[in-house]
């Protein structure tokens, strides 16, 4: 059984840092490219950053460019997410989402085939 365990969300204020964690169960975790979305109330999901499988090549979203940080360590089957210098729109809900293959990273939400169950970041001014 695949599953996404996401942990790290926090309430933090602005200037802060925090790093989310999302561990995989049931994937061959140096074979799956990963992503981190997030999403508000009443908007869709946005992607903050992908990884490829080899953790290679990522990718950024232009307003988290320089402060995020995506990472994955083969080893423990977990993706990481390093945020710093956190800002109030930042605040959302952050799911990590997973698919196999992926010599590249993938941008859409629709490539991904597997999701974690959302963890919360909430970014005080």
């Amino acid at each position: 059984q695949v599953q996404l365990v996401e942990s790290g969300g926090d309430l933090v204020q602005a200037g802060g840092s925090l790093s989310l964690s999302c561990t995989t169960f049931g994937l061959p975790f140096s074979q799956i490219a990963m992503g981190w979305f997030r999403q508000v109330p009443g908007k869709g999901r946005e992607l903050v950053a992908a990884i490829n499988r080899s953790g290679g090549e990522t990718y950024y979203v232009a307003s988290v460019k320089g402060r995020f940080t995506i990472s994955k360590d083969n080893a423990k089957n977990t993706a990481f997410l390093r945020m710093d210098n956190l800002k109030p729109e930042d605040t959302a809900a952050y799911y990590c989402a997973a698919v196999r293959g992926g010599s590249s990273y993938y941008m859409s939400s629709g490539s991904y085939d597997y999701w974690g169950q959302g963890t919360q970041v909430t970014v005080s001014s």
